[in-house]
């Protein structure tokens, strides 16, 4: 339910195996100082220009071409914001920019930290979420999964990660994941959101399965980088074929070789693994013989009025009668209505979720209560 180059050498692995992509914060990276820009076309640089001289701000120029502007702390969010207005994304993408602190030059090694533009906004601009990261306020809210054919019998639930302000207020996860993923921080962010639903669940004594999303894009080797989460689970006692791990972004998952080396770590390690937005494009229909999940689920907007749309209904079928076919178990996810409910069961869906079962909440729920949750859906 949740790819991009990143601007970082290779993550390195420590002594105790653990990755130090995935855990180790960019606290030393400067969010104001002395901005230098290089671009590929002289009427970016022009545009640039109009940006800092709303803000009084004049640039020189610098080695190879570009341009140095100063940016103040005080202004960095402000002057951030109406570059991102002023300039494409494309424009933004093919500058290239390197943040320096205040009047210290630029040295070889800077080379590997020269990043597009557009990556460095997002990084200026996240600092609430390096925040967010480093206070640890994360939480999980959990959603249930239900039998089909027995809709108040719980099987089990999602977890799916919420943010907290200092105040306490919920930030979304579409927000949390734009700005990592723009910022460099998806793989810090997919690693703590496995982190905070293996704790919400242990806290909760959650029974059942467990479905915990992650990001294939948010890890480069199996070993090194699911090492802490499979510590994580061993450590509060929840048992291994209790967890269900979630691939989610098929679409940004351009390598089916390193997504299946992950499977197969999984696997190995003896978790389940499901296959999310089944449907949604060829990418995802196409991943099914190469990884052969253990459960499927169906992307909502195919499950959104299934029963009134034959297009829809037609392509639904077929993807149930193909998992049942192979033995793999089918979960509707998006269900809203009992018009839809009944179709997905009379199709022969193993699982259902969504609206019409039970809202996600912070905590997990032993018993699904249809009319109470269509009531408030």
């Amino acid at each position: 339910m949740r790819e991009e180059n990143d601007r970082t050498p290779a993550a390195t692995t420590c002594r105790t195996g653990r990755c130090s992509r995935c855990e180790q914060l960019p606290v030393d990276e400067p969010r104001a100082g002395d901005l230098y820009c290089w671009f590929p076309a002289p009427h970016l640089a022009g545009k640039v220009a109009a940006v800092f001289r709303r803000f009084g701000i004049r640039g020189r120029a610098t080695v190879a071409d570009g341009v140095v502007y100063h940016l103040a702390e005080q202004a960095c969010e402000s002057i951030s914001e109406a570059l991102e207005q002023a300039l494409s994304q494309i424009e933004r993408d093919d500058t290239r920019a390197l943040l320096r602190p205040t009047g210290v030059a630029p040295v070889p090694d800077d080379l590997a930290r020269v990043e597009p533009l557009s990556r460095l906004i997002m990084r200026v601009r996240s600092g609430w979420l390096l925040g967010v990261l480093a206070e640890e306020r994360l939480v999980a809210h959990f959603q249930p999964i239900v039998h089909a054919s027995e809709p108040e019998r719980v099987y089990g639930h999602e977890a799916l990660l919420r943010g907290e302000t200092a105040d306490g207020d919920l930030i979304s996860p579409g927000r949390l994941f734009e700005t990592a993923r723009g910022a460099g921080l998806l793989f810090q962010l997919d690693l703590a959101a496995r982190r905070a639903a293996i704790a919400g669940a242990a806290k909760h004594g959650l029974r059942g399965a467990l479905f915990v999303n992650f990001a294939p894009t948010a890890i480069y080797d199996p070993a090194s980088c699911l090492r802490t989460t499979v510590a994580a689970i061993d450590e509060v006692g929840i048992a291994r074929d209790q967890v269900v791990f979630e691939i989610v972004e098929t679409e940004r998952a351009h390598d089916p070789t390193h997504l299946r080396r992950i499977l197969d770590y999984y696997r190995g390690a003896g978790f389940r693994v499901a296959l999310d937005d089944v449907g949604s494009g060829y990418s995802s229909l196409n991943l099914i013989h190469l990884l052969r999940p253990d459960i499927l689920k169906l992307d909502m907007e195919l499950v959104r009025n299934v029963h009134a749309d034959p297009y829809k209904a037609r392509i639904a079928a077929n993807l149930l009668d193909v998992a049942n076919a192979l033995g793999i178990d089918a979960l509707a996810e998006g269900i809203e209505t009992e018009e839809e409910l009944r179709w997905v069961q009379e199709h022969g869906a193993t699982y259902a979720q969504g609206y019409l079962i039970a809202r996600p909440s912070a905590s997990p729920c032993a018993r699904a209560t249809l009319a109470r949750a269509y009531g408030t859906a």
